[in-house]
C-alpha cells in the first residue's frame, strides 16, 4: 500500500513539475547585456590598472577601500592588511550598498592572480592544459575581471585594479589574518 501511495505521489509531483516547466518565465540571465557591459568596461579598466606602489599609496588616502572578493575563508586566513571582504558570489546591489554606501568611494581590487608564493591561500586561477586536456590552451581566470565588471555594472566606477604579480614576501606588502598569526608564532619559535 505504501509503495502504491509513493508511486502515486511521485507521478503527481512529476505532472506538476512538467506543467510548471512549461509556464515558467526565462531566467534573469542575458548574455547580450553582459557582452555590452564588458565592452563598456574594457576601455575604463584599461585606464585604471595600477602598480603596487601606486596601489599602496592610494590605499592610504581618504575615501578609499581595498576590496577582497575571494571567499570568506581565504580572506579570514590571509588578506592584504586593511582590506574588507565581500565574496564575489555575495554581490548584490544591497550587499554592495551596505559595505560601500557611496559610489564615489575609491575601490582598490586584487585577487589570487596578483600574489605569488602562497599557493594555498592565493591559488592561481589558471586553466592548465595538462589537467584540462591537450587541446586546451592556458587561460587565466582571474577574479579581478568579473569583480571589476560587476562593480561597474552596479554603478561603482571609481575602481582601480592591482596590475602586478607581487611576491607574498614583498617588503612593501603587509598581510593580516589567521595564517599570519601562525606565521608570527612560528617565527618567534624559530628564534
Amino acid at each position: 500500500m505504501k509503495a502504491v501511495l509513493f508511486f502515486f505521489a511521485a507521478c503527481q509531483l512529476s505532472a506538476v513539475s512538467n506543467a510548471e516547466a512549461q509556464t515558467l518565465p526565462p531566467a534573469k540571465v542575458s548574455y547580450e547585456n553582459y557582452e555590452a557591459l564588458v565592452a563598456a568596461v574594457k576601455p575604463h579598466r584599461a585606464q585604471r590598472l595600477v602598480g603596487l606602489s601606486r596601489f599602496l599609496e592610494m590605499s592610504r588616502e581618504p575615501n578609499t577601500i581595498i576590496l577582497d572578493t575571494r571567499s570568506a575563508e581565504m580572506y579570514r586566513r590571509k588578506h592584504i592588511k586593511g582590506a574588507v571582504n565581500l565574496s564575489f558570489s555575495d554581490f548584490t546591489q544591497e550587499s554592495l550598498a551596505a559595505l560601500i554606501p557611496s559610489r564615489n568611494t575609491r575601490i582598490l581590487i586584487y585577487c589570487n592572480n596578483n600574489i605569488e608564493g602562497d599557493p594555498l591561500v592565493f591559488a592561481t586561477k589558471t586553466v592548465v592544459p595538462k589537467l584540462a586536456g591537450p587541446e586546451t590552451k592556458p587561460v587565466t581566470l582571474a577574479l579581478n575581471i568579473p569583480t571589476y565588471i560587476n562593480l561597474y555594472g552596479y554603478g561603482y566606477t571609481n575602481v582601480f585594479e592591482l596590475s602586478e604579480l607581487v611576491p607574498v614576501l614583498h617588503a612593501g606588502l603587509e598581510f593580516e589574518g589567521a595564517d599570519m598569526h601562525r606565521y608570527k608564532t612560528f617565527q618567534r619559535y624559530k628564534k
